[in-house]
């Protein structure tokens, strides 16, 4: 299925059944492993169903898909998505939309992670090239595009969803951005068009927080013993850690979250 395809499928379903699919879009993209393929085939099925007006149909597939996809918990990262992934028992959870950023670097290696409460996580590391865009606010920089890499884990990033952000100077942006003052950047940081072609990661995150003030960013306490913060700080020190070290980061991430979630649900709860 095309992702206009999909999109459109989407668009036909009424509101409880439409954020239940955008919840198992990624299993709708090809994959390799069989049981992410199964819970993508019974998705498909599900919009067939509401094309058809079947409603009732559709929603009872997509609890089929549901326990499929709880069973498989994401261990296998999608292709097209290194780095991402979701602890699927969450991602229906009662409750306000919350998530968490960090930034770690130490010597010449720099990771990000981000934490939200439905389980999405993702973790980056990275080893500057000779030219480095970032220039003198290297961590500021890296804070910030920890919020770019979680916001487009979503095809929207979700109204009403709070951002929990430890950098006082990069809340400082987020929110300058959203008073519409995009073409304010830290020191230092290179505003040429990258070799892929795009525009720099924060030019496109401010473009994006600025058309988002349902958005809201908050500033959490480091090292508090608050669970998303912790798990987010977790993950990107266990990404820039990858730099160097090679071993199994993503099974490693996802039990991490997994705990950090269990314990912010219970706390909620």
């Amino acid at each position: 299925m095309r992702p206009d395809e999909f999109l459109h499928a989407v668009e036909l379903l009424p509101a409880p059944l439409h954020d239940r699919v955008l919840a198992l879009r990624t299993y709708v993209k090809a994959r390799r492993c069989e049981s992410c393929t199964a819970v993508g085939d019974v998705v498909r099925l599900a919009l067939a169903a509401a094309r058809y007006d079947e409603f009732g149909e559709a929603a009872r597939l997509l609890d089929t898909a549901d326990r499929l996809a709880a069973g498989h918990d994401l261990a296998c990262r999608p292709e097209q998505a290194p780095g991402r992934g979701q602890v699927r028992r969450w991602a229906t959870a009662a409750g306000p939309l919350v998530a968490a950023t960090d930034a770690s670097w130490k010597g010449r290696a720099g990771g990000i992670g981000y934490v939200a409460s439905d389980g999405r996580y993702g973790l980056r590391g990275r080893r500057p090239g000779r030219v480095d865009p970032t220039g003198c606010s290297r961590v500021l920089v890296s804070e910030l595009r920890a919020v770019e890499f979680l916001l487009t884990a979503y095809d929207t990033p979700p109204v009403g969803m709070t951002v929990l952000v430890d950098s006082v100077p990069a809340l400082g942006y987020l929110h300058r951005w959203q008073r519409g003052e995009t073409d304010a950047m830290p020191a230092g940081y290179d505003l040429r068009p990258r070799q892929s072609g795009m525009e720099p990661t924060l030019v496109r995150l401010a473009g994006l927080v600025a058309e988002r003030p349902g958005l809201t960013f908050t500033h959490v306490k480091a090292h508090a013993y608050h669970a998303l913060n912790e798990a987010a700080d977790s993950l990107a020190h266990m990404a820039r850690r990858r730099v160097e070290e090679p071993f199994d980061v993503r099974l490693r991430a996802h039990d991490l979250v997994e705990a950090f979630l269990r314990d912010w649900h219970a706390l909620a709860a």
